[in-house]
């Protein structure tokens, strides 16, 4: 039943779950550089929130599969607005001046390692999760209703797949191009793509042990067949 109107019982805690693992996965993990050796890439050098930042993909799936493509695109804006707020926020921390005090000094050093960012990365970063969630969150929606509810396990994948391509690819660009060589930009891009896309195939029984509970939970299945897809449309 596609209600707009309706209210559930667990749409506002997986809201926060969202937001919680995108600014975890974009403060805490991306000031951590980490190495792996990949098949046929070799040596990766990549931030430990690429370890975390699929989650939020996972979330997209769950949401736009049981609640709908508008009500994720409420959830996407929350997302980039917590993360534009968390941006300005370490900026008005890092610009002010620090306490005299061989501790406060050493403090702001610190911080300033851990999210003092370059314009080009908090940039890159927003952009990126932007265009990545909501292509997603589209394609997720469009499939749903093209495969009448059917092969959940291909629609979770094929959405990432094309959103973490769109996330990794803009990211990787906006944020080292001209900076890196061409060559490990591409490297880059593609050693994250396969990490991040990996992370959903692994989750997929996970996916579909929470899909079904919400599903029963919610009493909801939503299809986007007269959704209204534009990103800056606010109503469900």
């Amino acid at each position: 039943m596609n209600s707009p109107t309706r209210t559930y019982r667990y749409y506002d805690f997986v809201m926060a779950a969202f937001v919680c693992v995108l600014l975890c996965s974009n403060l805490i993990g991306a000031a951590k550089a980490a190495v792996v050796t990949l098949p046929l890439i070799g040596e990766v050098t990549f931030s430990a929130g690429v370890l975390f930042f699929p989650i939020s993909y996972i979330f997209g799936d769950i949401l736009t599969e049981v609640y709908g493509y508008g009500r994720d695109r409420r959830v996407v804006w929350a997302g980039f607005a917590a993360l534009a707020f968390a941006s300005f926020m370490a900026w008005v921390a890092l610009s002010l001046p620090p306490a005299p005090g061989d501790f406060n000094l050493a403090y702001q050093t610190h911080m300033e390692g851990v999210f003092g960012n370059t314009w080009r990365i908090v940039a890159g970063s927003m952009i990126a999760f932007w265009c990545g969630s909501f292509a997603n969150s589209f394609v997720m929606a469009k499939m749903k209703v093209r495969m009448e509810g059917r092969h959940l396990w291909m629609r979770t994948i094929g959405s990432t797949m094309v959103g973490e391509a769109v996330d990794s690819g803009l990211f990787v660009f906006i944020a080292f191009y001209g900076i890196w060589p061409d060559a490990q930009v591409a490297k880059i891009a593609l050693a994250q793509y396969l990490l991040k896309t990996s992370w959903e195939v692994l989750m997929t029984p996970v996916t579909y042990r929470i899909v079904a509970f919400l599903k029963r939970a919610e009493h909801e299945d939503w299809y986007d067949r007269n959704t209204n897809f534009n990103p800056f449309h606010v109503r469900v």
